[in-house]
């Protein structure tokens, strides 16, 4: 029997840069508010969210994910053609194929990168994040770009109470590169695919081609049933992320949860019992919820604003339609 070399891989990854790119186009709750019957307070008082940003024609998922990364990569101290993998979490790039990861790898100059889309909704940027650990110490990239990016406007249903406030347009994106010691911990990931009917797109593209139905597809959910899930289901396997990594509440800096609702939030920063002194993301509020985009974006803004700091420990947790989760512990750039 032949034996197969071993990789050489780094011992470790770690993020080395992230970048940001939102919409140039503010939207207050005041324009969502033309299309349903409701309040700003209530919109405020059940999410949290004030403002959103929903992009133009020009603002694309590629173009979004370019400037995104262009930041990311500038921030890492390399230089694209370094970039051995480019991963883009997304569901809301229209085209099967080809994956819009290989226009972006291209665009942004890789020499050759391998590319490839992942469709894990909220729960995307922790899969992608786990998946380009395992290419470094694999020994198969050296640096991997992960991309969560979404237009999530363009699967809105503005007519819907439920959700029409919810959704947000943007690009986040981070380098992850080789380290000496552990900076991305165990990841604590699965899926409840009992449950994939409470997050779901409202038809499919099918009966929108075959005039079936009159409405473009959007998102919809069962927004209790989701609120109940995040709220004791996350928090367990949050505490597994940390458990995982070894070390506890008292341990961490930074808590970047997934901005879907601040109230959900509030509700695992509770159950967590997070002490004081740990900066919890809140970025839910200007910028609503941008599925596989908001943990990297609330992870620039934390840092571009001074409430975090490199170096500082921090739990990230993204959960979404599926139903599918991902958390982990990492060592912030």
């Amino acid at each position: 029997m032949a034996k197969l070399k071993p990789s050489k891989g780094a011992p470790y990854a770690r993020i080395l840069g992230v970048g940001g790119y939102r919409p140039t186009r503010v939207v207050p709750n005041e324009v969502i508010l033309e299309t349903i019957d409701s309040s700003d307070e209530w919109i405020r008082s059940r999410s949290g969210i004030e403002t959103r940003h929903w992009a133009n024609d020009e603002e694309t998922v590629a173009a979004m994910s370019i400037e995104a990364s262009g930041k990311a990569i500038a921030d890492a101290g390399i230089s694209a053609e370094q970039i051995g993998g480019v991963i883009v979490s997304t569901v809301s790039h229209f085209k099967q194929t080809p994956a819009v990861a290989t226009e972006i790898a291209d665009k942004l100059g890789t020499a050759k990168a391998a590319a490839f889309d992942i469709s894990a909704g909220c729960a995307g940027f922790g899969y992608g994040l786990t998946l380009a650990k395992g290419m470094i110490v694999e020994g198969s990239a050296e640096y991997v770009l992960v991309i969560g990016v979404e237009r999530l406007s363009d699967l809105t249903d503005l007519e819907d109470r439920a959700t029409a406030f919810l959704f947000g347009d943007g690009a986040g994106a981070v380098v992850v590169g080789p380290s000496q010691e552990p900076a991305i911990g165990p990841t604590v990931w699965g899926s409840e695919g009992d449950k994939s009917e409470t997050i779901k797109q409202t038809v499919p593209w099918t009966d929108y081609r075959e005039g079936a139905v009159d409405k473009f597809p959007a998102i919809t959910q069962e927004g209790q049933a989701v609120f109940r899930w995040a709220v004791f289901e996350m928090a367990k396997v949050a505490q597994q992320a940390l458990d995982a990594a070894g070390i506890t509440p008292d341990d961490l800096d930074v808590f970047i949860p997934h901005q879907a609702n601040e109230r959900i939030i509030d509700s695992m920063v509770k159950t967590l019992k997070l002490p004081e002194h740990v900066t919890v993301a809140r970025d839910v509020r200007t910028t609503g919820n941008t599925s596989a985009a908001s943990i990297p974006l609330a992870m620039e803004r934390l840092l571009a604003t001074g409430e975090a700091k490199s170096g500082d420990t921090a739990l990230v947790i993204g959960f979404g339609a599926g139903l599918v989760y991902a958390a982990t512990v990492v060592t912030l750039p």
